[in-house]
């Protein structure tokens, strides 16, 4: 019998759950194969060489992008759209829903970004600049590419879909952003089936290299598989990494009245701003928005089986969070807490919501999926209940808190539960 939330107070027309889950990351291109990998600690972080900035390490998606799309459609569309219809094809193919017999006008598209347009104009500039900047040699698909709609735009198409559809611009916290933005709006009954989650194109972009690497926060190792580190006394920074996870939301009468598998219900959830850097996250901001969501869920910290944490890898960063998670599971027995991204980097927009599909599976199978790549724990990211390097089963795993926070200090929680 599961603790009782708020959630569970509430008619099933107010009550959001997951029924499909679709994703394409670096160490797996659907949810299954994405979990035996972080059980069997496989990391999917490989060399990688990008125009100007040169070779460096980064998660790289292989999914067959022509399974969904033409290859007329790839060539004028974008990565990001890529990954976006893949994982929300394989998202509705996995709910079972009857897509044929659904009314295209009441689903919904909610996609969380950290940015768009940047690897489109990139590769724009470097093809005019073959022909002297002659801007008449300008790629007449590029506004279509880069417009802040892009990717959601893209799977409307598509899948047919005549709701409405748009992209969440929030950072890194944009996957659980996502997944916030669907389940309101079933809950204002603006859909009835909604797909929701992120999507990021982001190691195509040299700039985002450059960027991290003039911060000195661009992990280095000459392991790739062990660049990713979060915790570790040795960490040098973030593994850029792209991918995309999407869910299908719906009511939870809804799901009921078609016989739906329900993977979890959204049973909390919270968003907030640091308001203090434009980098370095505020663990007092970060620690409100956790119990924000737990408030709103009407859970106790002790409660929460796994906290999936946001941590990158960088020096700063983790430590910054885990006084967070300290001020709130600092004396929880119950609680574990693992890292997915030291399996596949950082995947930007699409974080949140790969690594809530990285735990969600523990519903089931009761084990919590390790951190790995921790040789020497850093003092100041102990944690009591951290699972590192092995799994580690528990008696039952009823509530996965999600973390995911972003640059110019904006948060997001994301609570789950077992049905």
């Amino acid at each position: 019998m599961i603790a009782p939330n708020l959630a569970s107070q509430l008619p099933d027309n107010q009550r959001i759950v997951i029924t499909g889950v679709g994703l394409t990351s670096p160490n797996g291109n659907d949810w299954g194969t994405f979990r035996n990998a972080l059980l069997e600690k496989r990391s999917g972080v490989q060399p990688y060489e990008i125009r100007y900035f040169g070779e460096t390490l980064a998660g790289v998606c292989d999914f067959d992008a022509k399974k969904y799309q033409s290859k007329k459609d790839i060539r004028r569309g974008t990565r990001a759209g890529s990954v976006g219809v893949y994982a929300a094809q394989e998202a509705v193919a996995h709910s079972g829903i009857d897509w044929a017999n659904v009314d295209k006008d009441r689903v919904g598209i909610y996609i969380g970004v950290t940015e768009h347009g940047n690897v489109e104009t990139e590769n724009e500039i470097h093809v005019i600049k073959g022909f002297d900047y002659d801007t008449s040699c300008w790629s007449h698909h590029h506004n279509p590419r880069t417009v802040a709609n892009n990717p959601a735009g893209e799977i409307a198409l598509n899948m047919q879909v005549t709701g409405p559809h748009y992209t969440i611009g929030a950072a890194c916290a944009a996957g659980n952003a996502g997944i916030i933005q669907g389940a309101q709006m079933l809950r204002l009954n603006e859909c009835d089936l909604a797909i929701a989650g992120g999507t990021s194109e982001s190691i195509h972009t040299f700039g985002i290299f450059a960027s991290f690497n003039s911060q000195n926060a661009l992990a280095t190792h000459e392991d790739p598989t062990l660049a990713s580190r979060p915790f570790d006394q040795k960490r040098n920074g973030i593994v850029v990494a792209e991918g995309g996870c999407l869910y299908t939301l719906e009511r939870l009468s809804d799901a009921k009245a078609r016989g739906a598998e329900i993977y979890g219900e959204l049973v909390g959830y919270a968003m907030n701003t640091d308001a203090t850097d434009f980098v370095l996250p505020n663990p007092e901001r970060q620690a409100q928005c956790i119990q924000k969501a737990l408030k709103q869920a009407g859970l106790a910290a002790d409660q929460i089986d796994i906290v999936s944490t946001h941590a990158t890898g960088t020096s700063s960063g983790d430590i910054q969070e885990c006084a967070a998670l300290r001020t709130i599971f600092g004396k929880c027995e119950n609680v574990r807490i693992n890292n997915t991204k030291s399996y596949i980097g950082h995947a930007m927009g699409a974080a949140g919501s790969l690594e809530l599909a990285g735990n969600l599976a523990a519903f089931d199978d009761n084990v919590v999926h390790p951190t790995i790549n921790v040789d020497e724990l850093d003092p100041e990211c102990d944690l009591p209940g951290l699972v590192l390097n092995d799994p580690q089963e528990k008696p039952k795993v009823d509530y996965i808190l999600n973390n995911s926070f972003g640059m110019l200090g904006i948060n997001s929680v994301v609570i789950v539960a077992r049905v």
